[in-house]
């Protein structure tokens, strides 16, 4: 078929690339545009449309289907407590939200003790992060306000959205550290920030991996600050 009979718009090509084809490569890209090409020509063949198809981000599904990757904003502005977060995956970066909650407050006295619960399909070294995380927060806000009893005596409930995809690895350290100070501070974090890097019991903050994936993931949410 001649290419000129089928026309695909700068906003398509944009939607076709953000919302079908993350991974690295174009291969993926070209299959999707194939696809386009081969159902122009049948919808031409067919008598459906002239002998001249536009496509558009209105039609765009009407040849390759649903969008394979949804929005990935949660929030526009996060509330206290939640954070965002980077990740890499086989698909290219990420973004998700290390989300927390005070449960329940443990009884008054010496014997009450703080505990975290958490969720969102977790391996065991973002759990071993977690944990990490929560002792180095309260050791924080003990130094920041010794008077603080919000994470020393309550269960706090810390989850990964979307509960159902595998998450691991040590890179949300100082995200979930940062989401259980802005909760016990009532504080939220400032706006379109998002975070990714390793803590350390000190709080030292380590490097990972996948940061040119993880930049790109941030920017096509908006996220300014990293």
């Amino acid at each position: 078929m001649d290419k000129e009979k089928v026309r695909i718009t700068d906003e398509a090509l944009h939607l076709l690339i953000k919302s079908y084809c993350r991974e690295s490569g174009v291969r993926n890209l070209q299959k999707h545009i194939e696809k386009i090409f081969r159902k122009s020509a049948y919808k031409i063949v067919k008598g459906e449309v002239a002998d001249h198809v536009v496509v558009d981000e209105n039609n765009l599904t009407d040849f390759v289907g649903k969008p394979v990757f949804a929005h990935d904003r949660m929030y526009d502005l996060t509330p206290p407590g939640v954070v965002m977060g980077l990740a890499w995956t086989s698909m290219g970066g990420s973004v998700l939200y290390i989300e927390s909650i005070i449960r329940s407050s443990s009884a008054s006295g010496k014997d009450a003790k703080g505990s975290i619960h958490l969720t969102g399909k977790l391996g065991d070294v973002m759990k071993e992060s977690a944990q990490i995380a929560y002792s180095y927060a309260l050791g924080f806000l003990n130094r920041l306000d010794s008077s603080s009893e919000v994470l020393k005596k309550s269960e706090i409930h810390i989850h990964v959205p979307e509960g159902a995809t595998p998450k691991d690895g040590p890179s949300a350290g100082c995200t979930v550290v940062t989401a259980l100070l802005s909760l016990a501070l009532d504080t939220p974090v400032v706006k379109d920030l998002a975070m990714t890097g390793e803590v350390s019991l000190t709080g030292k903050v380590l490097p990972v991996g996948g940061i040119k994936e993880k930049i790109i993931a941030a920017k096509r949410v908006g996220v300014s600050k990293v």
